[in-house]
């Protein structure tokens, strides 16, 4: 079945994969973004938040980023996240019920 589902992906992560897993398996299929590969825009980043009513320290993989410092600005985490897409953290999944960073991986079923 053809969806308005996105997912932002990333295949070596058990649990990007684990809920893309689950969205298949409830019958949809996703546009995948891998967005390693991709990458991300600063407004593309400003959306999502918006739509997850987050902030940028929010979606910061943090273990990933130890030269940022803890009172980094969001403009400084948006800067660093651009400039290194393995910085935010995945995956983040967009359905006509609204977007969210599903971690943990069961977080998806909100979604559907």
């Amino acid at each position: 079945m053809a969806d308005s589902i996105t997912i932002y992906h990333n295949p070596a992560c058990g649990t990007s994969r684990t809920v893309l897993a689950a969205l298949r398996e409830a019958g949809h299929e996703p546009l995948v973004v891998e967005y390693l590969k991709a990458g991300w825009t600063r407004p593309q980043l400003q959306r999502l938040l918006a739509a997850m009513g987050a902030t940028p320290r929010d979606i910061l993989r943090a273990k990933e980023a130890p030269d940022l410092p803890a009172d980094a600005s969001d403009d400084a985490i948006l800067d660093a996240m651009v400039a290194r897409p393995v910085l935010v953290n995945r995956p983040i999944v967009i359905t006509p019920r609204g977007t969210r960073l599903c971690r943990p991986a069961d977080t998806v079923a909100s979604l559907l």
